[in-house]
């Protein structure tokens, strides 16, 4: 009996899926939970395994396809199986059953496509029984929405097809439906007021489609800009004892055996106690009111291939130092092999983007949401800084930025937070006691 191999849920928020590369062709033999496919979803690129053994018969959809939830991507065979003469069909009719629905459903559930006649034995995903909603256009054409934005539309009863996108490609965002009228007539506030300028593009200029990675991201900058009041601060830090500190650990480390220690190291465990310390700083905005996280979330910003990733390291103050590098070294590099899970990018709390190693000395980042706050932090350089009796001397400065929401983090909190941070990177030592 064939096997059909079907878009899997990759993460919490995922409605379909790209399929970047197959890592098997037809007529290879697979086990259970290998690796075969790369998928982008809307978190990251990541690998797909295979949920049966035998052999790969047929590759049904090709590198670049959108494959929706539980549709079928591969029909795997078991050794000296003969595929079926109704093959054909029964891909169909397993397309059919994982296709979005636009019209109301029977009560007792989905009916097979026409002409796909009933395979006995073989079970197919059912879609549930469920009414039309106002995410499809009245003509039934689907409308491209984000999931986020589908939820909000449905809950509002607002009709998406009437409404202009204001994200990628037209896509209708969050912002859009908030605007929109609850009748659900007319267009957004933000479409009228928002234009979006398209670039020229000559003969020799090459227009590359964006991967769902990059229009989520474009998508979740967007929203965070325009819907979080941000707030921007920065603040110097003589970086001259942790280096020394960080030297003396590496000597001792390097004689025994032990874990070497970066920079970024101790910034993410100042980051920590810092926000024990100042637990304002670590919350959320939801709605009506704001969520204080009892435990640290730490999103760390990882630069991949195709954009950025904020995997997490979850109850971040209950770990060590020699911990977090270990958690960090081993994150970093399971993201650029897309090995991360769907479960690593959940329940971050805070986030730290690091561009030092790039040379930029400051910058100011986005929030990531639901956050409330993302430290940007800058490279160390050795500059003139004024000495004892007003001397000129070479010093080590570094600077760290950081954005709030004011929604939820005042002036006065985050000051607080920075010069909580500020103490214990110019103090290494107390990050240890």
């Amino acid at each position: 009996m064939p096997k059909i191999i079907e878009m899997p849920k990759l993460s919490d928020t995922m409605t379909e899926g790209t399929l970047a590369k197959w890592s098997v062709k037809e007529g290879d033999t697979v086990k259970v939970g290998q690796s075969i496919a790369d998928v982008e979803t809307d978190k990251a690129t990541m690998e797909m395994t295979s949920f049966f053994a035998g052999k790969i018969h047929r590759l049904v959809v090709k590198p670049g396809d959108k494959v929706p939830l539980s549709a079928p991507m591969a029909v795997v065979l078991e050794e000296d199986e003969e595929a079926p003469a109704n093959l054909d069909e029964i891909i169909a009719a397993a397309k059919t059953s994982a296709a979005p629905v636009v019209k109301e459903a029977p009560a007792a559930g989905r009916k097979p496509a026409a002409g796909a006649p009933a395979v006995p034995g073989l079970l197919l995903p059912q879609a549930p029984s469920h009414v039309r909603r106002p995410s499809a256009a009245s003509n039934g054409v689907r409308v491209k929405a984000s999931p986020l934005a589908k939820k909000i539309a449905d809950e509002k009863n607002i009709d998406l097809s009437k409404l202009t996108g204001t994200g990628p490609g037209g896509r209708i965002v969050r912002v859009d439906v908030e605007n929109a009228p609850v009748s659900g007539s007319g267009s957004t506030p933000s479409a009228k007021s928002i234009q979006t300028i398209r670039p020229t593009v000559g003969p020799e200029d090459e227009r590359v489609p964006t991967s769902t990675m990059r229009n989520i991201i474009a998508e979740r900058l967007l929203a965070s800009k325009t819907q979080i009041p941000h707030f921007y601060l920065q603040i110097e830090i003589d970086a001259a004892p942790l280096m020394q500190f960080r030297a003396h650990l590496n000597a001792s480390a390097e004689k025994n055996g032990g874990n070497k220690y970066t920079v970024n190291d101790f910034i993410l465990k100042a980051v920590i106690c810092s926000a024990t310390a100042v637990p304002a700083i670590n919350a959320a905005w939801d709605g009506d009111a704001i969520v204080k996280y009892k435990s640290v979330g730490l999103s760390i910003a990882i630069a991949v291939e195709d954009g950025l990733v904020t995997p997490v390291i979850k109850e971040a103050e209950k770990k060590k130092l020699v911990d977090l590098s270990t958690a960090v070294k081993d994150l970093a590099a399971r993201a650029k092999n897309k090995k991360l899970t769907p479960d690593e990018f959940a329940g971050g709390t805070i986030t730290v983007s690091n561009l030092g190693a790039y040379g930029i000395d400051q910058f100011s980042a986005i929030i990531n949401p639901p956050q409330a706050a993302i430290l940007s932090v800058g490279s160390i350089r050795t500059v003139p800084v004024v000495g004892e009796k007003n001397t000129i001397v070479a010093g080590q400065r570094m600077w760290i930025g950081l954005s709030g929401d004011h929604r939820v983090v005042d002036g006065a909190v985050a000051a607080a937070y920075l010069a909580e941070l500020r103490k214990l990177l110019e103090n290494p030592a107390l990050m240890l006691v």
